[in-house]
Order: structure tokens, then sequence, then C-alpha cells
């Protein structure tokens, strides 16, 4: 079993990398694979609404998110992280995760993310964390993808990373949530080798609410 912790910063070892550090820490005690994948500074242009991936099978925009979708193929878990730049995620986080969540969906390719266990974590020097979880919870909760909690809002403090490492109450949490995202991952197995089966589909309805 593999978790993929995603770096949202553009900074490779700053805040948000420190929290995941501790949560790929823990995650290797309870004998679960990590891997930290690094969003980088590299430009992410947002969805364009085209709508061309229904038709490519990705995204038409080439850069480093279709590279992430296939990759992220091979991962039964994922934890989202990001720094908090101006009350909510980053720019880079919002246009990366936009594409990749919806490509994943239009191409037929949702079950990259479905079933697999999700989880938000977010780094600030002092506010605008809650309003990025609850923004990056949603990707999840619209791709039919289970939340993993901590005892306590997934978040870390500080305005570099020496200061994160004094939140002991954050990096508590951290390792808390990896726990239980290793908890809901054997149980997952569990119940897959005693052959309980995988949700039923039903094909995808629209309901246009203007006449």
């Amino acid at each position: 079993m593999k978790v993929l912790l995603f770096n949202g910063s553009p900074h490779r070892e700053g805040c948000t990398y420190t929290a995941l550090k501790e949560i790929e820490k823990t995650l290797n005690e309870e004998g679960i694979e990590s891997e930290i994948y690094q969003i980088g500074t590299e430009p992410i242009s947002a969805c364009r609404a085209c709508y061309a991936c229904g038709k490519l099978g990705k995204c038409v925009i080439n850069d480093k998110v279709n590279d992430f979708i296939e990759y992220a193929e091979n991962f039964d878990g994922f934890i989202f992280g990001s720094p908090v730049h101006y009350a909510s995620a980053c720019g880079g986080v919002t246009a990366f995760l936009d594409r990749a969540f919806f490509t994943a969906f239009r191409s037929g390719r949702g079950h990259i993310f479905a079933h697999k266990p999700g989880a938000a974590i977010a780094s600030a020097r002092r506010a605008g964390t809650t309003a990025t979880l609850d923004q990056l919870n949603k990707y999840f909760t619209i791709s039919q993808m289970p939340i993993i909690s901590g005892r306590y809002w997934n978040m870390v403090h500080g305005a570099k990373a020496e200061e994160v490492l004094q939140d002991k109450e954050g990096l508590q949490n951290m390792r808390i949530l990896a726990r239980n995202m290793a908890w809901h991952l054997k149980c997952k197995e569990a119940g897959e080798k005693a052959g309980i089966p995988m949700p039923q589909k039903e094909e995808t309805l629209y309901t246009n609410f203007i006449r």
C-alpha cells in the first residue's frame, strides 16, 4: 500500500513539506509506503472549461498535470498539502487540482481517485487554514473519496520550517492523521480479501435547473 503526499508549496522544503515529512515518517512506521510529490515552481494554467479532456482522455494543456494523473494511478491514498497564501489554498494548488480531478472524471478515469482515501493539510503563519481545508476537502467529496481526519483540524503554523517544528500540537495531529490513514487502508485491504464488493456504479445523471 502506498500513499502520495502532495506538496503544493513552491518551497521545496518549507512549512508544508515539514508537515508532510512528519506524516511520511509515521506512515512508514505503520508499514505504509509513501512518496512526496513536489508541485514545484513551474507555471500551472487554470482550467479553460473547454471539455477537451472528455475526448482526448487527458487535459489539452501541456504541463505536469497530465503526468501527475498518470502517476497518481499507482497510489492507494492521497494527502494533499497546501500553504495559505491569501486566506485559501495557494493559486498553484487550486489550478492544479481543479484540472487533475476534472480531467480524471471527464476522461472516464475517475477510478484514479474514487474510493481511495484522501486527506488535506494546510500550513499558515496564522490564519486561513480552516478555509483552505474546506476548499481541499471538496475535491474528495465530489470524487467518492473517504476523507481521513486527525484529532483536530489538519494544520500546522509557522512562517518557516523551523517554526513548524515548534508547533507540537500540529505535528502530533499529523501523526494521528497518518495513523488513521494507515488504519483505513489496512481495513480496506482486509475487506477486499474478505470478498466485500466495491459500491455499485450508476450512470452519471445531470439536472439543469434553468429551463
